[in-house]
């Protein structure tokens, strides 16, 4: 039972992490995510200005809504978890928050390696 309420969590959890860090290092949080989405999808289907700060609300509005059900469902986890166990999980998700720092890492020195292999004229092997 103490395993799957853990496994819940984290899983619960997991999101948040990916939130805090976009990909590509840009700006983090709410704002660089959806700035970033939103660049992307006006320039893709040539939305007009009001379309954008509609969208934007709507971005926005969501980003409010998940932070509030993920905040409820850490309060309901410590009123099921004891401390020792929310400690765990906490641990836990250090952990595989620093794994993905590691991949994160890892895939962008690939990808610089590659774009100077491109520079160089040299061809990336195909894996």
């Amino acid at each position: 039972m103490n395993k799957k309420i853990i496994a819940i969590a984290i899983a619960l959890t997991l999101p948040l992490t990916a939130a805090a860090f976009p990909p590509g290092g840009g700006k983090g949080g709410m704002e660089g995510r959806h700035g970033q989405r939103i660049e992307r999808l006006a320039k893709d289907l040539d939305l007009t200005e009001e379309q954008r700060t509609q969208l934007e609300s709507i971005f926005k509005e969501q980003h409010e809504k998940y932070r509030a059900i993920h905040e409820e469902t850490r309060g309901r986890m410590q009123e099921v978890l004891n401390e020792e166990q929310m400690q765990k999980m906490e641990a836990l998700k250090q952990q595989r928050n620093e794994k993905w720092q590691e991949k994160r890492q890892e895939k962008r020195q690939e990808r610089r390696q590659e774009r100077q292999e491109r520079k160089s004229g040299k061809t990336v092997d195909a894996q």
